[in-house]
């Protein structure tokens, strides 16, 4: 298999040879936004929704004035995805503050730095193969979610720190995801995936008034469950809402639609909900890619 090739600043270059300064902020202080996308057919899935959640992101950091438009965001994607001949793809699209003097307070000239990595991923869709091997195991853990107010919950950063911690905590445990509250015990999110349930034959998912980033993953499977007619609810809700689900599934992009099959050892089954919707998002994928 040939060598990837990135994007890093303008140049498609070899990934072995796809490096930044030390001196990058993105590095040293984890002070860059990123989207996760998937690619299906050569097309980037739902690109506006990232590339404005990256917009902002960067307005939160203050330094969107200096990030290319997004067209040209889309160009040098569009050149990466050619480079490595992929139609079925990961990619992460990557804007950081760039290098600055080693101090924590940011210079208000930005010089950015971007950076387009991807991979193969196959294609999933109706008779794909998932990425995922199996219905995910979840597990609650002490870590809180951040709240808001101290780190903005919208922001798409490489700061992901808190994730990183709860997914730690599922060390010997064999769980796939960690399911994280919020300082006043409402469920939240997954580390990196949005939570759902169902209960009493409505889809609940916490609503993104609470600390948790609502996914581009997790407006589409909301979509489609209007679509279908299934009731939709977003709402704050105790981890013993959980107690009385009937079907669990967690999403983001890199995994679409994944069911869930046990909470801290509770068993739940794969329900006719979490079907039609993966099948909805599924066809989704295919009739528009």
């Amino acid at each position: 298999m040939a060598e990837a090739v990135y994007h890093v600043d303008g140049e498609l270059v070899p990934a072995n040879e796809a490096t930044v300064s030390v001196r990058d902020r993105g590095f040293m202080y984890g002070d860059a936004a990123f989207e996760t996308l998937r690619v299906y057919g050569g097309t980037p899935f739902r690109w506006t929704a990232h590339a404005d959640r990256l917009e902002r992101t960067c307005e939160t950091l203050g330094f969107a004035g200096a990030v290319p438009p997004a067209t040209e965001l889309r160009a040098r994607v569009d050149e990466t995805l050619a480079a490595n001949d992929m139609t079925d793809a990961y990619l992460k699209l990557s804007v950081t503050r760039g290098v600055q003097p080693g101090k924590l307070t940011p210079d208000a000239a930005v010089d950015p730095t971007v950076v387009v990595m991807v991979s193969d991923l196959p294609r999933a869709g109706s008779e794909g193969e998932r990425v995922w091997d199996g219905p995910a195991q979840l597990r609650t853990v002490d870590t809180e979610r951040v709240s808001d107010t101290a780190l903005p919950s919208g922001a798409k950063t490489h700061n992901y720190l808190n994730g990183i911690l709860a997914r730690l905590e599922l060390r010997e445990t064999g769980a796939d995801e960690a399911v994280l509250c919020s300082a006043a015990g409402t469920l939240t999110e997954g580390a990196a995936s949005n939570l759902f349930f169902v209960q009493e034959d409505t889809l609940r998912t916490p609503t993104a008034e609470l600390p948790l980033l609502p996914g581009v993953t997790r407006e589409v499977v909301l979509e489609c469950a209007r679509d279908l007619g299934v009731p939709v609810e977003t709402g704050r809700y105790r981890l013993s809402a959980l107690e009385s689900a009937t079907e669990l599934f967690v999403t983001n992009s890199t995994w679409e639609v994944r069911p869930v099959t046990g909470v801290d050892g509770d068993e739940f089954a794969v329900g006719p909900v979490t079907n039609r919707l993966q099948r909805a998002f599924d066809e989704r994928v295919e009739r528009l890619y």
